[in-house]
């Protein structure tokens, strides 16, 4: 079983947890602004990234995180691997725990399957998303991004738009949003709404796109359709972007949009909201790098009694 720090779901950290995770990032972030970007802080440890489903952003800014902080990094998909022969995920762990990794950053199909891999290694495990269960570092850096770019969460409204009932990035952002002080409401067709959302994660709940009209954030959720097979979840793509697209009819002057991405142009979001200057979907994408760097030192806190580390612990001289 693990022996390490990990990060499984929203629910394993508090408030002051993030506030330490993310004040991490921001000191990481001085870091990028440096014609050598590379840090010593993880040197002589190793991440090993085990994503077994489709991922861009996500696994792309993890190694580059690992690579950053002068970690060792190995890369593994899904496709090519034993797991394609009928491994199992247990049996996969284990292998991979005989060449010693200080972390697994792990994206499953399967809910839970990254508390599973956590009874198997010492190592950390840090959730990368499992199935339709949580996504913890998108949260981590959707609330960074909000900060940076608008402000203190306290006291804001979010409303986030789309599918909720597949979306592990909702599950995650809603508990992260509410911790830091936001109110939170969702709105999406009932069909695409979890049973007893409003009283399981403490959201207002409605079937009304209008009901985003006095939100500070406007977070939209795209339609998953590879997680909703035969279902009839809605009538239509059409319909669905008839009824619930965000889009500049819909939004007011300030308000701000964002999307974890990928993003289908047309469907929940316009193009034009896309590439609005105002959407904080890019700063999103280039913030999941340091947040990502943040929570692998945060996970490996013995990294701060390495010689060299700033007053905040963390070695930020050139590698």
């Amino acid at each position: 079983m693990s022996t390490r720090s990990s990060l499984l779901r929203i629910a394993d950290l508090a408030s002051d947890d993030v506030g330490r995770i993310l004040g991490t990032a921001d000191r990481f972030a001085s870091v990028m602004d440096r014609d050598i970007k590379k840090v010593p802080t993880l040197r002589g440890r190793t991440v090993v990234n085990l994503f077994l489903e489709p991922s861009t952003r996500t696994s792309t800014s993890f190694e580059l995180a690992a690579k950053r902080l002068s970690a060792d990094v190995v890369s593994i998909k899904g496709q090519g691997t034993s797991m394609d022969k009928g491994e199992t995920l247990k049996d996969t762990i284990l292998t991979l725990e005989a060449y010693e990794p200080d972390v697994f950053v792990i994206r499953h199909p399967q809910v839970g399957a990254c508390a599973v891999a956590g009874r198997y290694t010492d190592a950390a495990v840090v959730n990368a998303g499992d199935g339709t269960g949580e996504h913890p570092t998108q949260a981590l850096l959707d609330v960074f991004t909000v900060q940076q770019e608008v402000g203190p969460l306290d006291g804001m409204h979010v409303a986030i738009v789309g599918d909720v009932l597949h979306s592990r990035v909702a599950r995650s952002g809603i508990q992260a949003f509410r911790m830091m002080g936001a109110r939170v409401t969702v709105v999406a067709p009932p069909t695409l709404v979890p049973r007893h959302l409003a009283e399981a994660l403490g959201v207002e709940v409605s079937a009304d796109i209008r009901d985003i009209a006095d939100a500070d954030i406007v977070y939209v959720l795209r339609m998953q359709l590879e997680r909703m097979g035969a279902g009839g979840f809605v009538p239509s793509l059409e319909e669905y972007a008839r009824m619930y697209q965000v889009n500049h009819t819909r939004l007011r002057p300030g308000q701000r949009v964002m999307h974890a991405g990928p993003v289908n142009r047309g469907v929940e979001i316009s193009g034009a909201v896309v590439d609005d200057p105002d959407s904080l979907i890019e700063a999103q994408a280039a913030n999941g790098l340091v947040v990502r760097m943040a929570v692998l030192y945060d996970v490996l806190t013995e990294a701060a009694s390495e010689p060299g580390a700033d007053e905040g612990g963390i070695a930020l001289e050139a590698a």
